[in-house]
């Protein structure tokens, strides 16, 4: 049995807010890699919107001083790749997972980025180097209000500066957190363990991100403040620019990124 390779970067993802917008899959038809195609729930298109703290990051298990704790804000969408004997099936279903069979073949959800920003230059020259993630470097700030009791109010807010204005991602939400229900959106959103990255050369790298399945909160509130357009361009702004479709808050956990291999096709 092959020895599986030592994960590239080791950490924790904590309070993850998530607000999801369905969108025309037209619009990110351009942006999904070779060898993917579009993942869907219940026949419709998302795209999230995630602000979350990283830490205790280590890279090939190296601690790296002043790069280990900070904040993280992504838009991303989500695709499947079909190997072996399934390949070429249709998108679409409502379970969320890593991995599932298809017609004798094997079904990888993932996650593509548009766009990754943290506020550290060189932990966004590394994932450009080595992964070819879209990632950007800005100013960056959070505040979370942690509950005082079991049922007590729990706020996330994370903020970013771009072309002189402060960006606000902000969702609040109460009780006890929940592991979504089989089959739910939640689950959809939340377990995709693959991530796919185009390639300057035209191809793709496809890596696996491993964590236990995450509990949520729903959202009594969530918003955005700020310009959407400058970062994503007019065509996604004009889906972002509006109260989400859903909202809620991952309780989060450790994770492992396994480095990536580059794939052709199906």
């Amino acid at each position: 049995m092959p020895t599986r390779p030592r994960p590239f970067l080791s950490a924790e993802w904590r309070y993850l807010v998530m607000l999801n917008y369905e969108i025309d899959p037209a619009r990110i038809a351009n942006l999904v890699p070779p060898g993917t195609e579009p993942d869907q729930f219940a026949g419709k298109t998302y795209v999230s919107l995630v602000g979350f703290r990283f830490l205790s990051a280590r890279v090939r298990g190296m601690w790296i001083p002043f790069h280990s704790d900070f904040d993280e804000v992504n838009l991303r969408f989500y695709v499947r790749r079909v190997t072996g004997e399934g390949a070429g099936g249709g998108t679409g279903g409502a379970r969320g997972g890593a991995t599932g069979r298809t017609s004798g073949g094997e079904s990888r959800r993932g996650v593509v980025f548009v766009r990754e920003i943290v506020p550290r230059s060189a932990v966004a020259t590394v994932a450009r180097l080595f992964f070819h993630e879209n990632y950007i470097s800005l100013p960056m700030a959070h505040r979370i209000m942690e509950p005082v009791s079991e049922h007590g109010r729990i706020q996330a807010e994370y903020r970013w500066r771009h072309g002189g204005n402060w960006n606000t991602l902000r969702l609040e939400c109460s009780g006890r957190p929940m592991m979504p229900a089989e089959g739910s959106f939640e689950q959809f959103i939340t377990e995709h363990y693959w991530g796919y990255a185009t390639q300057p050369d035209g191809g793709c790298l496809e890596y696996q991100v491993e964590h236990d399945p995450w509990r949520v909160w729903t959202a009594a509130s969530a918003s955005f403040e700020g310009e959407m357009a400058a970062l994503y361009g007019p065509q996604l702004a004009s889906y972002l620019n509006r109260p989400p479709d859903s909202a809620f808050l991952a309780e989060g956990s450790t994770v492992a990124v396994y480095p990536g291999s580059r794939i052709t096709g199906p």
